[in-house]
């Protein structure tokens, strides 16, 4: 190991060639190994020594079953090296993951286009480099004009991926929708094609997992349009015509799904009998 690479996880797993030179291989096995990561190569460690250059991997994807043994496996990531698929699954998987994003894309460069839209609203911003640095809760920018910009992984609302002239290139956009200081936001990213690909992967996890199965009203999907567009949760009855209470009981449903959080709770009070009588002496004294 260099004086430049460092160990970012040493941990146990198993790994699986899914596909050499082109070919499947649909009688593939799991192989129990120890799995070494550093800034430069993941190293697998079973009776000899597989490393790959993480600089040789061309795309990471979250599935690539070749049989009924790597279907029957949940968690693991498939890197395409060249003509090769290599399956790779570790015990703390999760961590694992994030690991190896981290390695692939901490400190390298991307074009970000922050606010590229606000409050549904598009912004005309220019695109401008940024320095990418994960973490386990976000992806960190600090772009080349002093921002500093953090989409959490939990805060991920959409993601749309397309196809676009960026620069004068033909390159992969991802536009991902989070909040920023409590505002909807879409940040869009382009980079070099690995960078754009594990970005892909990452985020569509966290947008995947943070997505929700929800039985909603027309009327409870009025209430979020509204607030996702600026209306202020005071002004939610006028505005989507209905009456105060309704609208409370809809906010109280809403929390309970983890669909909108409380920012302030406002408190209903009414005088005690020593408050009237508080009262009472501030008027005869008046």
């Amino acid at each position: 190991m260099s004086d430049t690479e460092k160990k970012i996880a040493d941990t146990r797993g198993q790994f699986m060639q899914a596909v050499q030179e082109g070919r499947e291989l649909s009688d593939a096995s799991w192989t129990a190994c120890r799995i070494v990561l550093t800034t430069q190569r993941l190293v697998l460690i079973s009776d000899g020594k597989r490393q790959i250059s993480l600089q040789s991997i061309d795309r990471i994807a979250d599935r690539h079953d070749v049989n009924q043994a790597s279907a029957g496996v949940s968690n693991y990531v498939a890197l395409h090296v060249g003509e090769d698929v290599l399956l790779v699954s570790a015990g703390e998987h999760e961590a694992f993951e994030t690991d190896l994003y981290r390695a692939s894309l901490n400190g390298e460069i991307i074009l970000v286009q922050h606010p590229a839209v606000e409050g549904g609203v598009v912004q005309n911003t220019e695109w401008t480099k940024g320095r990418m640095k994960v973490t386990d809760e976000a992806l960190q920018l600090a772009l080349a004009d002093g921002q500093a910009v953090e989409v959490e992984r939990a805060d991920i609302g959409g993601l749309t991926i397309e196809d676009k002239t960026v620069s004068g290139e033909e390159r992969t956009v991802i536009e991902v929708e989070h909040t920023d200081d409590g505002i909807s936001v879409e940040t869009h990213l382009a980079g070099e094609e690995f960078h754009a690909t594990v970005l892909q992967v990452m985020l569509e996890e966290s947008a995947e997992r943070n997505q929700a199965d929800l039985d909603l009203s027309s009327t409870e999907r009025r209430v979020i349009m509204a607030l996702h567009s600026g209306v202020s949760p005071f002004d939610i009855p006028s505005f989507v015509g209905i009456d105060v209470e309704q609208s409370e009981e809809i906010f109280d449903r809403l929390i309970e799904l983890d669909v909108i959080s409380v920012v302030r709770e406002r408190t209903e009070v009414q005088l005690t009998t020593k408050g009237r009588r508080v009262a009472g002496e501030n008027i005869s004294e008046q």
